[in-house]
């Protein structure tokens, strides 16, 4: 149209090998205002990924050529792009191993349309607004915290002077919690603030996520310095 200015569409990577899923979320993508792109196993998907810019992948776990967790998994290698994973298993060891190999978020099938379009909107909101959870203006551009720093305007994390790969959920926490050392956050509060949607039994979720943060940040995982549970209450970053 004339006198509107052409903004750039999100872009949506949707993996299936059920060609009628597929083409039922792109649908429901484009009626959002979103591109989507369309591929049918695992490879296809990384082929996809190497020639266009996604913005979100929402992605089967059982495919032929290369399964969802596999295609997962090299993706992760190289790109923090939020990764929603689809499947039809509805059991919580599934979920968890989903989200352990760097899913940001999970729905079971069969799924409502519109829940899939929420979860799908607050990964690109967050993924596309990565560190807007204060203005500039409120933080400082690094954030240290002992043996841990954090910059608020390139969102690298370095931990014991080496730089960390997270993902945008990950990044996300981290802020969270490095913005404010010493502050315990329940999981439902993290969920809400991170996921920018209602919690609804997210402990899992963000225990899982907390785990995989450990792993990279912390020297012995198990005996964390920085990243605390605070049993019954929450989790933070110890304040130094």
């Amino acid at each position: 149209m004339e006198g509107m200015s052409v903004v750039e569409k999100p872009r949506v990577l949707v993996v299936d090998d059920d060609k009628e899923i597929v083409g039922a979320i792109a649908i429901n993508l484009e009626k959002e205002g979103y591109e989507a792109i369309r591929a049918y196993d695992g490879l296809e998907a990384l082929d996809q990924l190497i020639n266009k810019d996604v913005q979100l992948i929402i992605m089967d776990v059982m495919m032929p050529k290369l399964d969802g967790l596999s295609t997962m998994m090299k993706i992760r290698e190289k790109k923090n792009i939020p990764i929603i994973i689809l499947s039809a298993k509805s059991e919580d060891t599934d979920k968890i191993l989903g989200l352990s190999m760097g899913a940001d978020d999970y729905v079971t099938k069969p799924f409502n349309p519109m829940e899939l379009m929420a979860r799908a909107k607050s990964q690109l909101r967050r993924y596309m607004s990565l560190g807007n959870m204060q203005s500039a203006k409120e933080a400082d551009k690094l954030l240290v915290c002992g043996a841990l720093s954090f910059d608020t305007e390139t969102k690298q994390m370095v931990a014991h002077g080496e730089p960390i790969k997270l993902t945008a959920t990950e990044t996300k926490i981290m802020e969270l919690l490095m913005r404010n050392p010493g502050r315990i956050f329940p999981a439902e509060e993290i969920y809400e603030r991170v996921w920018e949607s209602p919690s609804f039994s997210s402990e899992n979720t963000v225990m899982v996520h907390i785990r995989r943060i450990r792993e990279k940040i912390e020297l012995n995982p198990k005996d964390p310095e920085y990243l605390k549970v605070v049993w019954g209450i929450g989790y933070k970053i110890e304040k130094r």
